[in-house]
């Protein structure tokens, strides 16, 4: 992905993860957005640890790097990395991230990877004001009616995001 084209929210957005009950990069796939190696990422943050407290990036364990290997389908090498587990960076680390880099480059794409960040928050916002909107609509009318408490039902139904099918096996 080369991070001198204007990015899709889209493919911003497949590349940020919740891990930790938090959604973050990993410095991989910062690294090629923003046009350098891992390496340089993980340099430029140890150089400068006063910007980068805990709640800004930590290190994967071994186990959350083999549930989102699992997660994603990825193959077992990781772009080449078998020394050390990845780092994941938080919306507050990225943005952080741009700054120790100094390149325009880096700021150009930081602006695409933050909107991509703020959509993600809203949509997820929107999610949770209609599930209490419903909720609380369901309080006042549903109790009084069967055919209403069906219909709230049937809505909650259809908010589940659909499960993948399972693909059948043999002939």
């Amino acid at each position: 992905m080369a991070s001198s084209k204007k990015l899709l929210g889209e493919e911003i957005a497949a590349l940020i993860h919740f891990i930790r009950w938090k959604r973050v990069m990993l410095d991989s796939a910062l690294a090629d957005l923003y046009g350098v190696e891992t390496k340089g990422i993980n340099r430029a943050v140890k150089r400068n640890p006063e910007r980068f407290p805990d709640d800004f990036y930590f290190q994967l364990s071994n186990q959350e790097v083999i549930d989102l290997k699992c997660q994603i389908g990825t193959s077992s090498s990781w772009g080449g990395r078998r020394r050390s587990t990845p780092y994941a960076f938080t919306e507050q680390g990225v943005a952080m991230l741009s700054g120790v880099l100094q390149s325009q480059e880096a700021a150009t794409v930081n602006v695409q990877i933050m909107r991509a960040f703020i959509a993600m928050r809203e949509a997820l916002s929107a999610h949770v004001e209609l599930a209490r909107k419903l909720e609380q609509l369901e309080y006042r009318l549903g109790h009084h009616d069967d055919e209403i408490s069906a219909l709230f039902e049937a809505i909650k139904q259809l908010m589940i995001p659909p499960s993948k099918p399972k693909r059948r096996i043999g002939f």
